[in-house]
């Protein structure tokens, strides 16, 4: 069984150079760690994913809520799953930009994340498109 973490958080300082080093870093790290997942990005939002072994699961959601790139981290879901139904498998770290299908910048301030349920963060990440993976 593996562990699929979602949180939100806010990005502090959000630019190109900051995303760029937190995807360098969460690569780097699920890589070695084997977690899979995604990012879904803007400038204030983060909405991730993780998926994996469940020490290393939660040995980076607690790097995450001490890295002072993110603000605000709230869990919004967590359970167990099969080993063969990782989302983002071929991933160490999908990203994309948030598009229209994410949750409006009025609809974050007023906490709909928090209490949106377990199916409706997961669509978020399923409406993802396909694309292959990096070069």
């Amino acid at each position: 069984m593996l562990l699929q973490l979602t949180y939100a958080s806010r990005p502090f300082g959000f630019d190109a150079g900051i995303l760029t080093s937190i995807l360098f870093d969460a690569r780097r790290c699920n890589t070695r760690d084997g977690i899979t997942g995604a990012l879904i990005c803007r400038d204030d939002l983060f909405l991730q994913l993780l998926e994996g072994p469940e020490k290393a699961v939660e040995a980076t959601y607690a790097r995450i809520c001490a890295d002072d790139r993110h603000i605000e981290v709230r869990r919004l879901t967590r359970r167990m799953i099969a080993d063969d139904a990782r989302m983002f498998g071929a991933w160490a770290m999908r990203d994309d930009p948030a598009a229209s299908w994410v949750w409006s910048r009025a609809e974050v301030d007023a906490g709909v994340p928090e209490r949106a349920t377990e199916d409706e963060v997961l669509e978020m990440f399923r409406r993802l498109p396909v694309v292959d993976l990096p070069a």
